[in-house]
């Protein structure tokens, strides 16, 4: 499954399972995880919610642009929803291609996209309260 919305922790040996092949020489990994600080405040965890329909079908719709605007031989793009407290994986990318450069290039717009475009909402809970992120602002929960 090359697009998936979980609440399970990633299996990196699974997900780049569904990208192997021999015209591969290049593999780029975009790994999100759960950091303990954001702008000074320490977080304890993250609250991820999603629309899991939508947020697949955009992630799908990602995944093929990204095929048509580069160089690759693949994509992979895993989400993780729920309570992920500090150290936990969030997002998982994964560009194959025949060489490094077209990979990390897609790897890279792809990340963009998926903050800009799939509807999963992220709310940061931290020493100072529970703040949703929209975009680069922390806006307090009420």
């Amino acid at each position: 499954m090359k697009v998936r919305l979980t609440k399970e922790a990633f299996d990196l040996n699974e997900a780049l399972g569904y990208l192997l092949v021999p015209e591969a020489g290049a593999y780029v990994f975009f790994l999100g995880k759960v950091r303990n600080e954001n702008k000074g405040r320490r977080v304890e965890k993250l609250i991820y919610e999603a629309y899991p329909e939508m947020a697949e079908a955009e992630m799908e719709r990602i995944r093929e642009e990204a095929l048509e605007r580069f160089p690759i031989l693949d994509m992979l793009i895993w989400h993780r929803y729920g309570e992920l407290p500090v150290g936990e994986d969030t997002i998982l990318i994964i560009a194959s291609a025949g060489h490094r450069r077209e990979a990390f290039e897609a790897c890279s717009w792809a990340i963009d996209e998926v903050k800009r475009r799939v509807p999963v909402w992220k709310k940061e809970v931290t020493d100072e309260g529970t703040f949703w992120i929209e975009g680069d602002r922390l806006v307090p929960e009420d």
